[in-house]
This record gives structure tokens, sequence and C-alpha cells, in this order.
């Protein structure tokens, strides 16, 4: 369809979406800023002031199946794919004001831009508020791009929280409707797009204004279990303990150097030890038992089946050699890496450049919904810098400016996308 000559591009507002991050923001626990959990009252309130938000932008907004919030501007094209924005708006505990909000954020922004441009796309352009991305009372993240993926399974629909509220009820709760869940899952995006803080700091350290991803990591997480025999702490000589505790730790401090020494270049591959129970956890009792989890993350399948191999059997050499046994290592949970489609990180690179941007290609070493709606449909991901790096914490920051750079990368890539760049 022909476009009128000189017709009005959008243009974002970087002023009046920052003023909308802060809003949303401030919708948090008052004594744990900056926090708003998914199925809490404060998530609640939060989706309400986006769905005003939503309904002053001109989208029409439904909650889905799965509990995705979603507002919807029609295209000029009758039936033509749906060009697709978001993030999540929920939290960590004590998290910050940007992980998750400023994608739903820079959402809401380009639909207002392109209201205020008078400016209709060929294809619908709908703006997603995904639900529980965060880890949560379900032990489950991103159930909501999960949904729209069709990976929401029936028996995690039917995992309890601490209140034995099935995960069922609160998607109604959520206002999906009480229909099937598989009515969320989708066929018709021509492209997702997330903007998200980077979370790390690379982007900062290098001054540059945006990272282009390439690739979002799987995940293995492996649970092992070292056990020895208590005994007590005054009178066991060193030759006769068997430290289930020792040997967890000689195992937890040779891993990095373990996973560094067998680095291949050009590959993303780490590890970590965040969790760490140990029995009967006593200052006089020699323990034993030593229960830890291992995170070990890839942009490459073959590698984390390979180094998932490499961790238990340097797991088990360190507890031979302390006289202990490993007595477990279960794979807790799997996820692939998911690459980003390249007609996507094209749209977002010529974006860039067109405003004059530093950029950069880089892999995203935590996971996002984007990961889930690469199943469905090609997906894409624009970084912009974090403060040191930091994220999961009230110290998160990004800069309004560069935040406005990273949505107006998102802009032209949408308008790239949709054949309307001028």
């Amino acid at each position: 369809m022909s476009r009128p000559r000189g017709a009005k591009l959008p243009q974002v507002d970087g002023a009046r979406a920052w003023q909308w991050l802060e809003q949303l923001a401030a919708i948090t626990e008052p004594e744990r800023p900056w926090t708003r959990c998914a199925f809490t009252s404060w998530h609640v309130q939060g989706r309400a002031w986006l769905r005003e938000r939503f309904v002053e932008a001109g989208l029409a907004v439904r909650v889905d199946a799965a509990g995705n919030l979603i507002g919807r501007r029609e295209g000029r094209v009758p039936g033509a794919p749906v060009l697709m924005v978001g993030s999540h708006s929920d939290t960590v505990p004590g998290g910050g004001r940007f992980d998750g909000m400023a994608g739903v954020v820079a959402g809401l922004e380009l639909a207002t831009a392109l209201r205020d441009a008078g400016h209709l796309l060929d294809h619908a352009f709908e703006v997603v508020d995904f639900l529980a991305e965060e880890p949560n009372p379900y032990g489950l993240s991103c159930i909501g791009s999960r949904g729209i993926a069709g990976a929401l399974t029936s028996a995690m629909l039917e995992r309890r929280d601490g209140s034995g509220v099935p995960l069922h009820q609160r998607l109604l709760e959520a206002g999906a409707g009480g229909v099937p869940v598989a009515s969320a899952v989708r066929s018709d995006v021509k492209a997702f797009l997330e903007l998200h803080i980077e979370q790390g700091p690379m982007l900062e350290e290098r001054g540059l204004d945006v990272g282009i991803v390439t690739t979002i990591v799987g995940i293995r997480r492996l649970a092992l279990r070292f056990v020895g025999q208590a005994a007590h702490a005054g009178t066991t000589p060193y030759a006769l303990r068997r430290d289930a505790l020792v040997a967890a730790s000689a195992f937890i401090a040779g891993l990095p150097a373990l996973i560094q020494a067998g680095a291949q270049p050009g590959a993303y591959l780490v590890s970590t030890v965040g969790e760490l129970k140990v029995l009967p956890n006593a200052a006089n009792v020699v323990p034993a038992v030593a229960e830890l989890t291992v995170d070990l993350r890839s942009d490459q399948p073959i590698l984390l089946e390979a180094w998932s191999e490499r961790v238990k059997a340097f797991a088990s050499e360190a507890a031979t050699r302390h006289g202990v046994t490993l007595a477990d290592c279960a794979q807790l949970s799997a996820s692939e890496p998911a690459p980003c489609a390249p007609g996507v990180q094209n749209a977002l690179r010529k974006a860039a450049t067109a405003l004059g941007l530093r950029q950069q290609d880089m892999v995203s070493g935590a996971g996002h919904d984007a990961a889930f709606l690469a199943r469905v449909a090609p997906a894409g991901m624009v970084f912009v810098p974090s403060h040191h790096g930091m994220s999961h914490t009230a110290d998160e920051w990004t800069d309004a400016q560069q935040l406005e750079k990273g949505m107006a990368t998102l802009l032209g890539a949408v308008l790239e996308l949709d054949g309307a760049a001028a």
C-alpha cells in the first residue's frame, strides 16, 4: 500500500518515557524498594497503571490465557502479522527500577510516538507485559512467555505456591479468563523485539551506546550432594575426618579455573555456585552433608552438554580426593541457547547506525522472555548500559539519555521491519 509523501515519522520522547518509568517504579513495597513481585498486590497495582497508559496510547487491551497484558494497535494491512515489543513489569525482591520495566515502558513509548505522529504501520503493533518473568513462588520463570511459546505444560499449571494455590488459579486472578492456556500460543508474530538493560559492565566500560544481542544463553542447573560423616569437631583427627564441606569447598574453589582453562575462543561459558546447604550445620560438628547448585551457562548447546559432564567428573574427583562420596549429581533444569534472528539483528544494527550510535554485538548471559518468543517468531534484543553492571539490586541504574537511545533504536528497527523506514 502506498504511503503519503512527506508523512511524519514518529520520534521517541525520552523525558516522557523516563517519567513513566519513575511512576511505575514507585508502585513498590514501601519497606523494600524496588519490589513488585509477580502475584502480589503490588504487581496487580502496577498492571492496573500499565493498562491505563496502554489505553491512553490508543491500544486495545486484553489479558491472554497465559496472563500476559497485551495492548494492540491495528495495522493498515488486514491480516498482516504482528510486530511485537515487550518485557516484564515484575521484579526480584529488592530489585531495581529498570530490569524488565524499561522494556515495557519502551513499548508504551513507541505506541505513543506512533499515535502522536499519526503513523499507522502496515502491520499490527503489540506491546506486551509478560507475566512472571522473574522467579516466583511457583519456581518457574517466564510464565507468560512460556505460554505464548506453548511451553507452559499441564504439570506446570498444577504447581502450587506456599499457600497451596495452583498456578492455573493465579492465571485466572491475573485476568486470563478461564480459557485453555493453549489459546495463548502465537503463530502470527512477524518479529518480537525487547529492550533491556545489559545487567553487565561491558557497554559502559567500552563507552558504547547499545548492544545487539546475537544469542541468549542456555542454562543447565545441577544439584550436587557430597556425603561424608558427622563427627566431633574437637576430638576427630584430620586423618580420620570425612568432611563433606571441605570436599564441596574444593570443588567450588576449583571450578572457575577449570572453566576458564577450558574456554574456547569466541564461545561464552560461565559457571556459578550460588546456593549451598550444610548438614548438620553446627559449629562443633564436622559436616556430614554439603548440597549445592551449579548454574552453567553457554551460547552453544554442545558446550552445555560437554561441560555438564565435566562438572560432574570434577565433583566426583573432589569427593574422592577428600574421602567423601558424591551421592547425587542431578540435572534440575535445562534450557537451550536461543539465537536471535539475523533479520531482527540487522534491523537493530541499521537503526543504531542511522542514529550514529556506538554499538557492539554481544551474547546475553541472562535469560529473557525473548528466548521463549524465539521459539515461535523471529526475535531480537537491544541492550542499553547498566551503571557498574549492576542489576537485581536497588542500586541498578541506567541514565535517561541511554534509555532514549535504546528506545530510538527499537523504534527504528520496528519501522525497518514494517517496511516504513525513511
